[in-house]
């Protein structure tokens, strides 16, 4: 197990912009630190997903390739973030600082070139979900090199790195960018939505050419990536490496297994933790297991090259975008009532939970309780991932940001992993005026704001990441909290606990929320013995359990406490 060592109180965040002196004396009196060593449960993950192109402009050098000069509509073009500028927040501590132990961001391989009008102006692949090559990074988002670093600089801080990739399709068709061969893809019908096979046999819009992923069709290479790799001067070293692959897998050469190997690459080669698959419920489920057998040989072949490198013996994680899947349902989709499909069984670990926005608006006992449930039972070797803003759900929880200390509550606190999208610790506005649709969530990050301190929705930018930070610190310092059973211990005072005993490794916190003034003690015999020294992880106090009590004043009305 990794040795890792967290502060608790306000950090760096402070350090960009000047602070008062009662925000100084809270800095000096929260400054509690601790050594732990706690395993990574992927059930517990505090994951933080950001658009590569909307969070840091590490290099501003790579800004515009190939082109890419046409007025877009609002939001819709380049802005600049690189994976650069991702490194030099991992460097600077922004995600230790915020309790984040894995980081998950959008594709970054070679997009199309061109661009497309929509509807809503002109829109280049800025979101990186438009592949043209998987085999290259497109040198907006950086390079190779650049990615290898990314990885590195995260594992030295105990930081898991989830790539998003997509096996459905390619980017559209452009004047810069041919169509794949009929063999590869098909370009028509588009997709109805009313039938299994109107969601999987079909392109998801009008021109997103769709990867023939039920074909066991030998095939040979696209024209267009001949043509390239020999301009770039790889093609016998890329050619060389498919024979290999296919010799030592036995796989048909048809389109999927082309793609599964080049994606698997970034994990032979630097040690991806995981992927965040996309468009899941687009394609066959059989590909996903597939997909996995892949990955894993490939994680495992990483871990066996780099044994001083590996974090630990974790298997490669894969969490699906099944989109409207909720843990209601258990193990099962439903495509309309027409067919269902476990993905659970095909490949996926966790998936991503589009109920949890719902159920946020219950009281905490409710919200809780039904998570542990469905947790510790039909998914009981699985998990789900929540989320309460994302960059296509286009009806968040809290879209003016009125509501965002409840929502990091709930969210970091309901059993599960968690996914912090970028700017909800820190108020990014939702809403840019002229935006259409899924711009309006991409925003750049708000860096300004947060060192000046803004306002939004009656809340501090400071005081909210505050917020997410002793919460996500908890999380990681204590397993229990996402991945442990669930029990209220009292209504009033609401105060509950979680117990985590899984891998010969035990765990176990008592939390209280919304305490009054006149609350000077919980009760938590059920949890700690008599003599117990307990910290608060909300405050950074500490205290020694008495009577089968402790007594500590609650700051904001929460107490976070473990060992």
């Amino acid at each position: 197990m990794k040795k890792l060592f967290y502060g608790l109180g306000l950090l760096s965040v402070l350090s960009l912009s000047a602070c008062s002196e009662e925000q100084k004396q809270e800095t000096a009196d929260s400054k509690v630190s601790q050594s732990i060593e706690t395993p990574f449960f992927w059930e517990n993950a505090n994951v933080y997903f950001l658009l590569t192109d909307r969070f840091q402009n590490g290099d501003k050098s790579n800004d515009l390739n190939f082109e890419r000069t046409k007025e877009t509509g609002p939001l819709r073009g380049f802005m600049g973030g690189d994976i650069k500028g991702i490194t030099q927040k991992i460097e600077e501590g922004y995600f230790t600082d915020l309790g984040i132990n894995a980081i998950w961001f959008t594709p970054v391989v070679e997009q199309v070139h061109g661009s497309v009008d929509e509807g809503t102006g002109e829109t280049y692949a800025y979101h990186g979900y438009w592949a043209k090559d998987w085999t290259a990074l497109d040198p907006n988002f950086g390079t190779m090199t650049e990615l290898e670093e990314l990885i590195e600089k995260a594992h030295a801080k105990g930081i898991r790195v989830l790539l998003d990739v997509v096996i459905n399709h390619t980017g559209p068709v452009t004047e810069q960018d041919p169509v794949y061969p009929s063999d590869w893809v098909r370009i028509k019908p588009k997709c109805a939505y009313n039938s299994y096979e109107t969601y999987v046999d079909c392109t998801l819009v009008e021109n997103l050419p769709d990867v023939l992923t039920n074909s066991d069709q030998e095939v040979a290479l696209p024209p267009h990536l001949v043509e390239k790799w020999k301009k770039e001067g790889r093609l016998d070293e890329e050619v060389a490496s498919l024979n290999a692959f296919f010799e030592r897998t036995g796989l048909p050469r048809a389109p999927r297994f082309y793609i599964m190997k080049w994606l698997s690459d970034y994990v032979r080669k630097y040690g991806v933790d995981g992927f965040r698959v996309d468009t899941v419920k687009h394609t066959e489920a059989g590909i996903w297991e597939e997909l996995r057998k892949v990955v894993v040989e490939a994680f495992a072949d990483w871990k066996k090259e780099h044994p001083a490198k590996k974090l630990d013996d974790n298997d490669f994680y894969m969490v699906g975008e099944v989109y409207n899947y909720v843990i209601s349902s258990g193990r099962d989709f439903s495509y309309d009532g027409d067919t269902t499909v476990n993905f659970f069984d095909n490949g996926f670990k966790s998936l991503i939970n589009f109920e949890f926005k719902y159920d946020a608006q219950k009281p905490y006992e409710e919200l809780f309780a039904k998570y542990d449930a469905q947790l510790s039972g039909v998914l009981s070797d699985k998990s789900v991932m929540n989320y309460l803003t994302s960059h296509d759900d286009g009806a968040p929880f809290d879209p003016d940001r009125s509501r965002a200390m409840e929502a990091a509550t709930k969210l970091l606190l309901t059993p599960g992993a968690t996914q912090i999208y970028y700017g909800d610790e820190t108020i990014r506005p939702l809403v840019y005026e002229g935006a259409v649709g899924d711009a309006n969530l991409r925003t750049f990050m708000n860096w300004e704001e947060l060192s000046e301190n803004v306002e939004r929705g009656g809340h501090k930018a400071q005081d909210v990441f505050n917020h997410y930070a002793r919460l996500g610190k908890f999380r990681i310092a204590h397993p229990a909290v996402g991945a442990g059973r669930h029990q209220m211990i009292s209504e009033s005072p609401y105060v509950f606990s979680r117990k985590l005993d899984k891998d010969g490794f035990q765990d176990q916190v008592v939390v209280a929320l919304d305490l009054t003034e006149d609350q000077k003690e919980i009760s938590v015999s059920d949890v700690f013995q008599e003599g117990d020294k307990v910290m608060d992880y909300y405050s950074g106090q500490t205290a020694t359990v008495k009577d089968g009590k402790v007594a500590i004043k609650a700051k904001n009305g929460i107490l976070l406490i473990g060992k």
